[in-house]
């Protein structure tokens, strides 16, 4: 058999002999098969089409893409699910795909646990091909017909398979025994070294690039002729992602998709509106049938693109994973169920895909750190032999975190009126973080270097303004922050610390754990003698203040506040008196801005200047600080005694 004309291009394939030769009797296919395997070397692998059409088609489409002949590399283990259902070819050819092969009764939510047990043992040897023994790492093939992949048989297996990176988990299928056949047959090739084009099509992620992938993003396949490029070329990996269901997957106006029109259909299932009008929901014209592209690696990022055969919507004739399984591709990287994967996972993947990596392992890894379950199963054996890089850190910044909190305190409560001044800069700045923890910023800002920069930008002119409102009135809205806090929290008995006062006595440090959104957790410190002394949110600034306790009439005295547990940068400290005294004293500068060095510390010094006929009486100072959108206090006792 010799391969097909193809266009200029990417698509252009050396005229060269298959790789494959075809049977359609089953006695004679079980005969190859033996020969095949008896044989040394061979330069064609037996294929059983079953008299089917369309899989004889798809040989002779798949002759350009793959060339060396080869034993796949055997998985440590493997099960075959109903092997009574299977012609003796078939069954022989998938013999060699695993070096030790179990009972079907074994598959089970215990079969990982005992697996491990044997690697620990040491019972599978010393053959490391395929990675058993590097680590304790082993492989597990499950081949059978699609309708034995069930939800309670394999679910709990990919479950407990994705909690354990010591297992590589992967299978073999088709919808029918001829199916299967030529999907095992496809795991003997290689693909051919002239065949090297990787690409992306998504018709949901936008601005994205990758150099060396033919990429197409939500705006490319809007505007390109995707139809014409994905049959137009020999497709090395192939990721294609979109919206849809089991039967096809959208790229704008273009459709990938599932039927095969070769195949019987099961009137019982039921089917999309095609099999009833014969027309798609989208333009006829630009329908892409799956089988139809050549690609050796073919991932469906969809949604509900593999399901397991007893959770299909559709019928199995309308099923993209068995039209890819009858098309060219010897790996299938599809979503069992739902996902929100996004530019994150195309990330990962591209970046697999450039290191000739594993496409299940990236995006796998990728998409658990925000779903709860596996989303993509491999089908096929593989050979990427690359190691990809590991994956950025997808966690928001701490900070962007933390401010996030305090401004859901400030802006969703009533702390601050309606009218509050603060509001409007506050809110900005609340949506602005709301997109810079997203997934999808979080990937497409992989360098956080400018978010993080921009925060501490608006932090600290936030910081400033929140600041200026202490200078103008000490007793503004935020200056009841503490005791609005505290009247919608509980104290945690487990934080009280005893201490000593400042002065000396016995104190005592505590929180208090907020509630609700609205409020935040707060730590103040209240002596036997002084009452409150200091309030701070955690991870806030501590403050102390440092002066003498008493000072005579018209005299100038210098205060100190030392800064501790602060984040090194810039913050705001101000003092400002009692109110009752305020008016016959000045305190100069108002407002100091302090450098906190990498230590947490810092300290400023304000002048308290007594007016001559300042009344004589037990006062009290209070310094403040802001850093962060948090506020910081801490009180001193003070007293007036008489000039004479």
């Amino acid at each position: 058999m010799q391969s097909e004309s193809h266009a200029a291009g990417v698509g252009t394939a050396t005229m060269t002999s298959s790789p494959f030769s075809v049977l359609d009797d089953a006695a004679s296919y079980a005969a190859a098969v033996e020969e095949f395997l008896a044989a040394p070397s061979s330069t064609t692998v037996p294929v059983w089409t079953g008299g089917r059409a369309d899989l004889a088609a798809s040989v002779e489409r798949a002759v350009s893409l793959y060339g060396e002949v080869s034993r796949p590399v055997a998985r440590t283990y493997g099960i075959v699910l109903r092997p009574e259902t299977l012609p003796a070819g078939v069954a022989a050819l998938i013999a060699p795909c695993a070096r030790t092969w179990l009972a079907e009764d074994e598959l089970g939510p215990a079969l990982l646990d005992a697996l491990w047990a044997r690697q620990a043992d040491g019972a599978t040897g010393t053959d490391t091909t395929d990675g058993a023994g590097e680590g304790g790492v082993y492989s597990l093939l499950i081949a059978g017909l699609y309708e034995h992949f069930t939800v309670d048989l394999i679910w709990p297996l990919v479950r407990a398979a994705a909690r354990r990176p010591e297992v590589r988990l992967t299978f073999l299928t088709g919808r029918d025994a001829a199916s299967l056949a030529w999907f095992t047959a496809k795991q003997y090739v290689h693909t051919a070294s002239d065949v090297r084009e990787l690409g992306m099509y998504t018709g949901v992620d936008r601005g994205l690039s990758h150099s060396g992938i033919q990429l197409r993003d939500e705006r490319g396949v809007e505007t390109s002729d995707v139809k014409a490029e994905l049959l137009g070329t020999r497709w090395r990996r192939l990721f294609l992602q979109g919206h849809g269901k089991d039967d096809s997957l959208n790229l704008a106006d273009f459709t990938i998709c599932g039927l095969n029109e070769a195949v019987g259909r099961d009137a019982s299932q039921i089917a999309p509106i095609c099999a009833t009008t014969g027309l798609c929901y989208k333009p006829m014209d630009k329908l892409i049938q799956l089988r139809d592209v050549r690609a050796a690696e073919v991932v469906l990022s969809s949604c509900n693109n593999s399901p397991f055969a007893d959770a299909a919507v559709y019928d199995p004739k309308y099923q993209l994973v068995l039209n890819a399984v009858d098309g060219t591709a010897k790996d299938i990287v599809g979503a069992i169920t739902v996902h929100d994967s996004g530019r994150a996972e195309n990330d990962a993947w591209a970046e697999a895909a450039l290191a000739h990596a594993s496409s299940v392992t990236a995006l796998n890894t990728s998409i658990g750190m925000s779903e709860a379950f596996p989303a993509y199963v491999h089908f096929g054996m593989g050979d990427d032999a690359g190691v990809a890089p590991e994956p950025p850190d997808k966690a928001p910044e701490p900070l962007l975190l933390t401010t996030a909190a305090r401004l859901t305190a400030y802006l969703a409560g009533g702390l601050l009126s309606p009218n509050s001044p603060l509001r409007p800069r506050l809110g900005k700045l609340a949506t602005k973080i709301e997109n810079q923890v997203s997934r999808r910023d979080l990937a497409v800002h992989r360098d956080r270097t400018a978010t993080v920069r921009s925060l501490m930008d608006d932090l600290q002119s936030l910081d400033m303004a929140v600041a200026t409102q202490y200078t103008k009135d000490p007793d503004n809205e935020l200056s009841n922050s503490f005791a609005y806090f505290g009247d919608r929290s509980r104290i945690d008995k487990a934080s009280i610390t005893h201490i000593r006062c400042q002065c000396g006595r016995p104190a005592e440090r505590y929180i208090r754990r907020s509630l609700v959104p609205t409020a935040l957790d707060t730590e103040g410190v209240v002596c036997t003698r002084c009452g409150d002394v200091s309030f701070r949110l955690p991870d806030a600034p501590a403050l102390q203040v440092h002066t003498e306790e008493v000072a005579v009439q018209g005299t100038t005295q210098q205060v100190k506040v030392t800064v501790r547990e602060a984040r090194p940068g810039i913050l705001r400290l101000g003092l400002f008196f009692a109110a009752y005294g305020r008016q016959e004293c000045t305190i100069t500068p108002d407002l100091r801005k302090v450098r906190i060095g990498a230590g947490g510390e810092g300290e400023a010094e304000f002048t308290l200047t007594l007016a001559p006929d300042m009344s004589c009486q037990g006062y009290y100072m209070t310094a403040f600080a802001v850093q962060d959108l948090a506020v910081s206090i801490a009180r001193r006792n003070f007293g007036v005694l008489p000039a004479s």
